[in-house]
This record gives structure tokens, sequence and C-alpha cells, in this order.
């Protein structure tokens, strides 16, 4: 090789000023999106109609977010992750606790309720992976936390000991996510009554069985 020989100019790497911009950015994105979701929920949206009310551009927002379903899983995550610092953990609570607890903050935000039983409609329809990862992903950790719970409840006496953990995790998300829709679709539905219920059939007894 001569020195006449051209070389080709090296890439430039990223400033960590530019990834830290970006991030920044995104972040300002997902919150103002929380925002809109709470509001309107996710009924007869597009990326582009989302962009507008979040004011960025659409180039913008698929920049960041590549199709609406992302966008969708990624509002969720994140508005769960600041309801989870705003109302901190009670390591004590019951399963049915922990669901009353959430329905009880879900009913101020009815329109990421919406958001949440759009994403898990999606989960059941081919050509959906991201809600599908997202729900199959967020039901294991949920039924995992709440069998942790049964099975502390179960030690300190508060739950029933001749019930499986896994059995009663899956039923208090059946049922919580099911009091849930009627909510939606009804706001006198008794979601908070009929969980006080449940948790009353899963409490330890002292009256002798029949």
């Amino acid at each position: 090789m001569t020195d006449e020989t051209p070389v080709a100019p090296a890439r430039r790497p990223v400033s960590r000023g530019s990834y830290a911009k970006g991030v920044a950015r995104r972040q300002q994105i997902l919150d103002r999106a929380i925002e809109v979701f709470a509001r309107r929920g996710a009924d007869r949206t597009s990326l582009r109609a989302i962009a507008e009310e979040v004011g960025v551009t659409h180039a913008a927002l698929r920049h960041y977010f590549g199709s609406l379903e992302e966008l969708l899983v990624e509002v969720y995550r994140e508005s769960e992750r600041q309801g989870d610092i705003r109302h901190p953990d009670d390591p004590d609570a019951t399963p049915v606790g922990v669901m009353r607890e959430s329905a009880r903050t879900n009913r101020e935000i009815a329109g990421l309720v919406q958001l949440y039983s759009t994403l898990v409609a999606a989960a059941l329809e081919e050509g959906r992976p991201a809600a599908r990862d997202f729900a199959t992903q967020r039901f294991a950790r949920v039924r995992a936390d709440l069998v942790d719970r049964v099975v502390r409840s179960q030690q300190a006496g508060r739950v029933r000991a001749d019930v499986g953990p896994e059995a009663v995790a899956a039923l208090v998300i059946a049922a919580s996510d099911g009091l849930q829709t009627q909510w939606l679709l009804d706001a006198e539905a008794p979601q908070d009554e009929s969980l006080m219920l449940l948790e009353r059939l899963l409490a330890v007894s002292d009256r002798p069985r029949g």
C-alpha cells in the first residue's frame, strides 16, 4: 500500500452525551404517553395519532418504538414501574390483598387498565410477539410473586394450609383480571367486595369443617 492509497475514515463513536440525551428523550416520550393512555385508553389509535398527542413527530416515535404494539407494551411496563415506586410493596400482604390494592389504584387510571386488557387480548392473536411476550412474562412473574405470598401467608396462619400455592396464585389472578374487565364494562360491578369474599374463602377458619 502506497501513501496515496485512500483510507476509509474511522467511524466516530457515539458520545455518552448523545446516548444520555437519547435515553432522556425516550423517557420523556414514555412519561407523556402514559398520561395520554391514562386519559384515553388504547382504542382507535395509531402511532401517528399518539405522536401528535405526545407532541413529537411520527418519525421520532418510530425511532424509539418500532411499532404501535411495542409502544403499548413499554407504556404499560413503565406505568407499572412508576406505580411500584409510588406505592412500595408490602411483603406481608396476602395475595388477595395485593390485588385489592392494585385494583384500588387502577380505578384511578381506567385508560391504563383498558390498555392492559388490550395487550392481553392481543397476546392471543397470531403475529403479535411483543404482546405475547409481555403477557406471558407478566403472568409468570405475578404468579411467582403470589405463590411466595401464599406460602408466607400459610406459614403465618392467614391462608388455609389445605390449598396449593400455585392454584391459589392462578385463581387470584383470574379473579382479579376478570373483575377488572367487568368493572371496565360496568363501574358498578362489585370488584372490591368480590375480592374480599375470595379473601375470606382462603382464610383460615377456626370453625370445624363438617
